[in-house]
């Protein structure tokens, strides 16, 4: 795909530059075009953004990089460490705005690291089950704020630890912030970089429509899809997702229908379990038909509590019933183990509540 060119904006964004852009920068200072792709490296393969630690650039390109090469979009507030390992990182922007970002080890193998990175200052979705829109959009996050929050939770692993994963599931609707998301995915997968596997690279959605399909235009059969449905019927999933009322049920299954896979991809529908909103039986069937003839999979999630909400996850029976009703009708179907919630960190639950202080907390929940 074509990425419009990164604007000359500052240090602060020069971390959004690809390769050919730093050859460019670096050809009009007088420097060789090949400096250019030593200092992307420096930047993204080795988290390096001080020009003094690049070792093998020259004095005189180190010392015009300390003036107005690059410099860290946002920094570290505070971290929260649960008591399975999640780490929950508040980062600030220059502007003062903040936002989360979720290192989660797997339980099978804690040197295994899934990143959920946000995309927005908030959300302009407004699902009602979801802390990020409580407050609204606040504004775009740009790609080097995204690309950032990767690079600056690789300090915070443990030594033996490696971020396998990213998830673009933490605050915002990322399609509603494209030119930005799509720039972060191509420096977060480039190989002379972050060097991710596309395949472990997965973009979730409330189902913006027209952005799905530019998604499987630039991106389709590469990155992962996730699709918020969170319900399968029109009226209920405009109740609890606005966004259902400019784009309907059969827009979105149809765009779906038409999505890019690869050969054994699959498109994973997220289905948050609410108490009494859409847990009965009948839903699960409801989604079988609705679902039918779309390569997917589908993954549970019971409801984790916000403050802004009164509605609550169903009991642990009614989620087991769901999941059974849905495997007895031959979807492969996955119940989402919450992780991080004695910390806020769990799905949905992220937002900035109030002034943080500067201190690493460890749960002791228990």
């Amino acid at each position: 795909m074509e990425l419009p060119e990164q604007a000359s904006t500052g240090p602060q964004d020069a971390i959004a530059r690809l390769p050919h852009e730093w050859e460019q920068t670096v050809t009009s200072w007088g420097e060789p075009a090949y400096r250019g792709r030593q200092v992307f490296e420096w930047v993204h393969r080795h988290g390096v953004l001080d020009p003094a630690e690049m070792s093998n650039l020259p004095k005189a390109l180190r010392a015009r990089l300390a003036e107005d090469g690059v410099s860290w979009p946002l920094e570290l507030v505070s971290s929260h460490v649960s008591d399975d390992r999640t780490n929950k990182l508040l980062v600030a922007m220059p502007d003062g705005e903040r936002v989360e970002t979720v290192l989660i080890p797997q339980l099978q193998d804690l040197s295994v690291v899934t990143q959920c990175v946000s995309s927005q200052v908030g959300c302009a979705m407004g699902c009602v089950f979801c802390a990020s829109g409580v407050a609204g959009l606040k504004r775009q996050m740009s790609a080097a704020e995204i690309v950032a929050q990767v690079l600056l939770g690789r300090r915070e692993l443990e030594s033996d630890q490696r971020i396998r994963n990213v998830v673009f599931m933490g605050m915002g609707e990322p399609l509603h912030n494209y030119e930005a998301l799509a720039r972060a995915l191509v420096l977060l997968t480039h190989p002379d970089g972050i060097d991710l596997s596309k395949r472990r690279v997965t973009v979730s959605t409330s189902g913006l429509v027209r952005q799905i399909d530019r998604l499987g235009r630039d991106f389709g059969g590469q990155v992962q899809l996730a699709v918020s449905l969170h319900a399968v019927r029109d009226e209920d999933r405009s109740a609890i997702m606005p966004i259902n009322r400019k784009h309907g049920l059969d827009e979105l299954m149809a765009c779906l229908r038409r999505y890019p896979l690869s050969k054994r991809q699959r498109i994973t529908i997220e289905y948050t379990l609410i108490k009494g909103v859409n847990d009965s039986v009948a839903d699960a069937n409801a989604m079988v038909s609705l679902l039918r003839g779309i390569p997917v999979k589908v993954n549970l999630i019971p409801m984790n509590p916000i403050s802004a909400s009164d509605l609550r996850a169903p009991d642990a029976s009614h989620v087991t019933r769901f999941q059974e009703r849905l495997t007895q009708r031959g979807m492969s179907v996955f119940v989402r183990k919450t992780r991080g919630d004695d910390v806020a960190a769990a799905c949905g639950q992220l937002a900035f509540h109030g002034e943080p202080r500067r201190t690493r907390h460890t749960s002791s929940r228990g």
